[in-house]
C-alpha cells in the first residue's frame, strides 16, 4: 500500500474511458485492495486543466496539484483508420505528452508514475503469446507505428529516469479496453464502441449492419472496471519498473465476428449483418500472456465478457445523448 501519510494521486486523462473507470472503482469498490483509502486524495485532470503537449502548462499543473503519485493515461488515441492516416501526429503529440508528464514528475519529486502502454507496441512479426520481454524485439505493425513507437519510448524513458535518478516510473500494457464512457465515434473509435454505435444506428434505421473487414482477427478484451482495479493495484503494490501486461487469459481471446454476434444479441438487433471485406482487418492477432499478473495477483476475477458487454450497451443506451460519439 502507499506509505505516505497523505498521497495525492494525479490521473491524467481523468475523464476518459480508463480514468472514469478508476474514479468509479475508487468511489464504489468495497474491497480495500481497490477502493478508496483514507490517506489518498485523487485528482482527475482533463485537457481543460492543462495542455500536456505544452511543457509550461504541464509544469504549472504539477505546481498546482503537487502530486505524490501519477497514473498517466492522457494520450492522442484513435481507431485503426485514424492511426493509418495520421502517423506523424500520433507519434509527435504522444512523444510530447509523455515527455512532459515524466519530466514534470521528476521535477516535482513524484514518488511513482504508472503510465499506460498498449499491446500495439509489440512486434508485428513475433511468436505468441507475447509477453513483457518482447516489447522491443522488432518493428510494430505498419498500421499504427507512430503511436506504437511513442508508447514504446515510455518504457525507455522509465528505465533512463530510474538509472539516472532512481525514479520509480513504470508502465502497464492493457489489451483492448471497453466499457462505459468510451469514445463511440464511428470514425475514430476502437472496435467495440464503434461496432456498438453502428449496431444502434442500424437498428434505429432498419438498415443492414455493415462491418469492416472479415471478422476473423482475434483480440483479448478487458472491461474498463476490471482494468481500473488493476491500475490501482499496480500503483499501490507493483514495485518493478518493468512493464506488466494487464489482460484477461489467453483462453478469453475472441474473434471480431463473435463480438458482433454477442453485440447484436445484446442490442436486440435482428437485421442483416454484412462484412465489407474491402476494408483492412489490421493485425490478425496480438495474443498476450497474463502469466506475470496471475502470479502476482492470484485469484483476480475478471468480469465475464458477455456481462461486461451488456453493461456497456446498457450504459450507452442510457447515456446516448451525452456519450462521446
Amino acid at each position: 500500500m502507499l506509505a505516505n501519510p497523505e498521497s495525492v494521486i494525479l490521473v491524467t486523462g481523468g475523464t476518459g474511458l480508463v480514468g472514469s473507470a478508476i474514479k468509479h472503482v475508487i468511489k464504489t469498490c468495497q474491497d480495500p485492495r481497490f477502493g478508496a483509502l483514507p490517506n489518498e486524495k485523487w485528482v482527475y485532470a482533463t485537457s481543460k486543466d492543462a495542455d500536456l503537449s505544452d511543457r509550461t502548462a504541464t509544469l504549472a499543473l504539477f505546481e498546482r496539484i503537487h502530486p505524490t503519485h501519477v497514473i498517466h493515461l492522457a494520450a492522442m488515441v484513435g481507431g485503426l483508420f485514424r492511426n493509418m492516416k495520421y502517423q506523424s501526429d500520433f507519434l509527435r503529440l504522444n512523444l510530447l505528452i509523455n515527455d512532459n508528464v515524466l519530466h514534470a514528475a521528476h521535477t516535482y519529486g513524484v514518488k511513482k508514475v504508472v503510465s499506460c502502454l498498449s499491446t500495439c507496441i509489440f512486434p508485428d512479426k513475433t511468436t505468441y503469446p507475447i509477453d513483457e520481454t518482447m516489447i522491443h524485439s522488432g518493428p510494430p505493425h505498419d498500421s499504427n507505428y507512430g503511436y506504437a513507437y511513442a508508447k514504446r519510448l515510455i518504457d525507455v524513458q522509465n528505465r533512463a529516469y530510474n538509472q539516472q535518478y532512481g525514479c520509480q516510473f513504470t508502465s502497464v500494457i492493457p489489451t483492448n479496453i471497453f466499457g462505459p464512457n468510451d469514445n463511440f465515434d464511428l470514425e475514430d473509435s476502437h472496435v467495440i464502441p464503434g461496432l456498438l454505435h453502428k449496431c444502434y444506428l442500424a437498428k434505429q434505421s432498419g438498415q443492414d449492419l455493415i462491418v469492416s473487414g472479415t471478422g476473423l482477427p482475434l483480440r483479448q478484451f478487458i472491461y474498463s472496471h476490471d482494468l481500473a482495479k488493476l491500475f490501482i493495484w499496480t500503483l499501490r503494490e507493483y514495485d518493478s519498473i518493468v512493464p506488466i501486461i494487464l489482460s484477461v487469459p489467453e483462453s478469453a481471446e475472441i474473434s471480431i465476428r463473435d463480438i458482433v454476434t454477442h453485440l447484436t444479441k445484446s442490442m436486440g438487433f435482428t437485421g442483416n449483418v454484412r462484412w465489407d471485406k474491402t476494408k483492412a482487418d489490421g493485425q490478425y492477432r496480438k495474443t498476450a500472456s497474463n502469466k506475470k499478473l496471475a502470479e502476482l495477483l492470484p485469484g483476480f476475477e475478471f468480469t465475464p465478457f458477455e456481462e461486461a458487454l451488456d453493461a456497456t450497451v446498457k450504459w450507452f443506451l442510457e447515456n446516448y445523448e451525452t456519450a462521446r460519439k
